[in-house]
């Protein structure tokens, strides 16, 4: 009896090893895909990603964790399980490992290979974050419903244009870029024109400091339009989070326009449940999301469309146009929110409209991109409700695309 009980006790420590060690492979392998794939973000841009609404996700970000993540990760463990528990045919060990010996080794490297992939994705920086007490929220946050906001007589409408992974790094030096030639000149004359307001830390073309919690789309778009960073709590199934109630008492940009008596749309090319984006402004005074399958029955692209994550900026700007001419014949005031999504990570989409011009595919779809969005400002200001409308360009976030 005591050595069956022996014999299940050394089986369910061996399983524990061998669990433990594909674990250590899988976050060893999954770790450096994803930094390579998005560079630094942040832990927590990993965690929502990875227990949110992950429907009209581009099937070439899965096709590549498969291959240079799991595959990896696969053949490391095969290989690391046979060097420790391999045996020959009469019972003796191919290797000179006794039992005690090969448990403690794989545990060892499982160890090495968990920490490694926690120091990786910045994992201690996370947990230092989350462990800090402030009372930021007490003493500075202001709910935007309570706050004294006077609207003019006549409304202005609202264009709110997030520009995907966007930064000023692809201007020249010379403007407050960090390149020496300038990759978006169609932008730059934008924020150069006169009557423009740049908001910017610098004397050139700044940008905005990327924080914890906002380093990601949907983040990102709480952040700008909620003056928060984006953290589920805890206890909460974040499967599950956003679809039902998507941060419950927090008002945001979007809540005050509802207030004020705005139609508010939101428009992407992507399946706009992706990240919890759709329930979020919905849940906060949205009237209408426009995505893939809406621009799929309206004809803006044939049924069953879908390239990179749903459709290519240049049918998003047409799209845009076609839905502002309606909006714009209504009585109340609008407020259009956008993303474009073809200088998304990695190396961006190249449409037919993008013109080799420079060394790098990334900075081809930057220029095309800053190319559209231009277009699309020239179209704007020809319509009759431009006099009274603001337009916002702002880039969602900093550019996740490590590999350049």
């Amino acid at each position: 009896m005591e050595g069956k009980n022996n014999n299940k006790k050394d089986m369910v420590i061996l399983m524990g090893c061998i669990l433990l060690l594909f674990l250590g492979c899988l976050a060893f392998f999954s770790a450096r895909w994803y930094i390579t794939e998005f560079g630094d973000t942040g832990f927590d841009s990993i965690l929502y990603t990875l227990f949110s609404e992950m429907s009209g996700t581009d099937s070439a970000v899965i096709r590549n964790f498969l291959l240079t993540a799991l595959l990896p990760a696969l053949v490391a463990f095969a290989v690391l399980t046979l060097f420790f528990w391999a045996w020959q045919g009469n019972g003796e060990r191919r290797y000179p490992f006794t039992k005690k010996c090969a448990r403690a080794l794989s545990l060892v490297l499982s160890a090495v290979m968990l920490l490694s992939a926690a120091v990786t994705v910045d994992l201690p920086s996370y947990i230092a974050y989350i462990s800090q007490q402030s009372t930021i929220y007490q003493e500075e946050y202001v709910d935007p419903l309570q706050a004294e906001i006077t609207f003019p007589a006549e409304k202005r409408n609202l264009i709110y244009i997030f520009l995907e992974s966007m930064e000023n790094t692809y201007m020249s030096e010379e403007v407050g870029g960090g390149l020496p030639y300038n990759v978006m000149p169609e932008l730059t004359e934008l924020v150069q024109e006169e009557g423009n307001i740049n908001f910017s830390h610098t004397e050139g073309i700044g940008g905005f400091y990327n924080m914890t919690g906002a380093s990601w789309t949907i983040g990102a778009m709480v952040a700008h339009t909620a003056g928060i960073p984006l953290k589920v709590p805890v206890g909460i199934d974040r499967n599950e989070y956003g679809q039902d109630s998507f941060l419950p008492g927090v008002n945001t940009m979007t809540s005050v326009l509802q207030e004020a008596g705005y139609y508010q749309t939101l428009m992407v090319g992507s399946d706009a449940n992706f990240g919890g984006r759709k329930p979020y402004f919905e849940q906060h005074g949205l009237d209408r999301t426009f995505d893939i399958f809406t621009a799929r029955e309206v004809g803006i692209v044939p049924p069953g469309y879908f390239v990179f994550w749903g459709m290519e900026d240049m049918y998003l700007f047409d799209f845009a146009k076609q839905e502002l001419v309606k909006i714009a014949k209504q009585e109340q005031p609008f407020a259009f929110t956008m993303l474009t999504v073809d200088t998304h990570r990695t190396n961006g989409y190249v449409c037919r409209k993008c013109i080799g011009l420079w060394g790098e595919q990334y900075e081809n779809v930057i220029s095309c991109s800053s190319k559209q969005v231009y277009d699309f400002i020239q179209w704007v200001k020809q319509q009759d409700f431009y006099e009274n409308t603001t337009i916002v360009i702002t880039g969602d976030h900093p550019r996740m695309d490590s590999q350049l």
